[in-house]
């Protein structure tokens, strides 16, 4: 098959296996049949069989990393949205950015470094809490691998997604601007998205916290950038 054909399969599959899962996750709604989650371990799956490299895959479906671009010229939107609430609570907003990306960023090098995990693996899980285009950024401002941070931006935000409901039975977290918040700043867009099914507010906070810590990432990126070369 010529280099246009396999590029094309891998879109379309790509495309259709999202399709399916979205449905799918409709009607069972279990994190395991996250279309995050099928969609890649689908994927992966079929590359294995195939023994596709990884070239052959992205070369049909880099227009889907492209679109990252306006996905995070869109998330202005929500911050603008939300100003009033920005005003009423950002001290509490910002304390509870800078604490949790310094603890998500801290234990993600810590734990790498305990590991032994090369330099580029450990740069590359460094934006795991935040939303993939802003630990796109990350990475390209710091070193390691976009295609690795998008990885683990997504198996934390599933992780998160399915243990925050387990926390808040346990945690006193009453206010929904806190339960909004955990979802938020530890599983970012699936995160969001499990907040949203919780509740409308939680769902608000949740996004709006997603977009500041992601924020809060690519500006220290350069300061970072200049201690770990």
């Amino acid at each position: 098959m010529p280099a246009e054909g396999h590029a094309l399969f891998w879109a379309a599959v790509t495309l259709g296996i999202y399709v399916l899962s979205r449905r799918t996750h409709r009607h069972m709604n279990r994190w395991w049949t996250s279309p995050l989650l099928v969609t890649w371990l689908l994927c992966f799956a079929l590359a294995l069989a195939l023994h596709a490299s990884y070239g052959d895959y992205i070369r049909g479906t880099h227009w889907l990393v492209t679109l990252l671009g306006p996905a995070t010229v869109a998330f202005a939107m929500p911050i603008y949205e939300q100003r009033a609430l920005i005003r009423r609570h950002w001290p509490i907003l910002l304390a509870g950015i800078l604490v949790g990306s310094t603890i998500a960023i801290g234990s993600s090098w810590a734990l790498a470094s305990a590991l032994g995990l090369s330099a580029d693996l450990r740069l590359s899980l460094l934006p795991r809490s935040v939303s993939t285009p802003f630990a796109i950024a990350f990475v390209e401002d710091v070193g390691g691998t976009p295609e690795l941070a998008a990885t683990c931006v997504v198996i934390t935000g599933l992780i998160g997604a399915s243990l925050g409901e387990v926390l808040l039975k346990w945690l006193p977290l009453r206010s929904s601007f806190a339960r909004g918040a955990l979802f938020g700043m530890g599983a970012h867009g699936a995160g969001t998205a499990r907040a949203r099914q919780v509740g409308s507010e939680e769902g608000s906070i949740a996004g709006l916290v997603m977009i500041l810590a992601g924020l809060a990432s690519v500006a220290i990126a350069p300061i970072l950038a200049h201690f770990l070369r």
